[in-house]
């Protein structure tokens, strides 16, 4: 009895261990974790980052977030990946999230087919070992041909250390550091913004958000210009009405550019709603609204500052004149009796000493 139960300990051991392996072995990955499976900010690098901290084995399964029509998932061959050929995919899946077990051993590649979004870093490669060796390295991305990255903004956005004088001589009074571009301020004139900074203007991850947090602490003011980056091709501008902005209605825009990128000055106070018209970017969050208030400042003129208060010739009190000074004003005030008793006194001292007497004498 007691070698049976020792049996059945040992056997019970076993699968346990076997199950532990299994669980261990088969691991989910949620491509990009939070960031999801969309066109990322800055290029492909958010995917390489993301794979080369993974360890893929067979049996794993990976896990593609996205919503279905904004966004695909297809495998294809190396030398279609490094060049974003989307015409003969191994595989591909249209309805998000999108769920691809690893069966093989080896390089797989992954890109979204939507016009652009590979181009802009929507893919994906990595190397699956088998299930009981040693994580295999991720593949070195092959550089993609139509890999284009958002535009740098213009050189102004970023300010210059002030110089520092030289040690042997004594410092200058310090001139005011330029403010860099943008940077609103009601005595400047106007101002170039570049939208969505570094972002540039894309399909922002986590939804219109961005855009909304960019335009939040700007002041547009008419005059001022809104550079948009993008590649051509790939997104364009449009300025629409309100009422087609919230619902992302793209039919009766009021202009549209498609060259990247596209300059956009203010000509007009009030609101101005700007989206993209390709399929589905407008409602993935691709989408600006602003306040545009009046001219552009200038420094108010140097010589229309009023007289100082105070400054007026006539003394605030007429009835009691200020103290005697050498500067005295052009009318002086005659002597204040306090200070003509002395000059009195010595007057009439003499005539004083003769009524004494002449008393005596009479």
């Amino acid at each position: 009895m007691a070698r049976r139960r020792s049996n059945m300990v040992v056997f019970m051991v076993l699968v346990a261990a076997a199950l532990l392996q299994s669980s261990k072995a088969q691991t989910t990955h949620v491509v990009g974790d939070a960031l999801g499976w969309v066109v990322p900010p800055g290029g492909s690098i958010a995917y390489r980052t993301w794979a080369s901290r993974q360890t893929f084995r067979v049996g794993d399964t990976l896990v593609f977030n996205f919503t279905t029509g904004n966004h695909n998932v297809a495998e294809v061959r190396r030398g279609d990946f490094s060049s974003c050929n989307t015409n003969s995919p191994i595989s591909i899946s249209t309805a998000g999230p999108a769920t691809i077990p690893l069966n093989s051993s080896g390089e797989h590649y992954y890109i979204c087919t939507f016009p652009g979004h590979c181009g802009l870093g929507q893919m994906l490669a990595i190397n699956v070992s088998a299930a009981s060796s040693s994580p295999a390295p991720q593949p070195a991305m092959p550089p993609p041909v139509a890999t284009p990255a958002p535009a740098t903004p213009p050189p102004a956005a970023t300010p210059s250390p002030a110089a520092s004088p030289p040690m042997s001589t004594p410092p200058p009074t310090p001139s005011p550091v330029a403010t860099p571009v943008p940077v609103p301020s009601p005595a400047s004139g106007p101002m170039i913004y570049v939208v969505g900074d570094g972002l540039g203007w894309t399909v922002p991850p986590g939804g219109p958000i961005a855009y909304q947090t960019w335009a939040f602490n700007k002041t547009f003011r008419v005059g001022d210009t809104l550079v948009f980056n993008f590649t051509t091709g790939t997104h364009d501008v449009a300025e629409v009405r309100k009422a087609a902005f919230e619902p992302c209605n793209t039919t009766a825009p009021i202009s549209t550019i498609t060259a990247g990128p596209a300059r956009i000055t203010l000509t007009a106070p009030g609101e101005h709603f700007y989206i993209c018209t390709f399929p589905s970017h407008c409602s993935l969050g691709q989408k600006l609204a602003i306040n545009v208030t009046g001219t552009a400042a200038a420094p108010a003129p140097s010589g229309s500052a009023p007289a100082p208060s105070g400054s007026s010739p006539t003394p605030s009190g007429s009835a009691t004149p200020p103290s005697p000074s050498p500067t005295g004003s052009l009318s002086p005030p005659p002597p204040p009796p306090g200070n003509s008793a002395p000059s009195v006194a010595v007057a009439t001292l003499p005539l004083t000493i003769l009524s004494v007497a002449i008393a005596f004498l009479y």
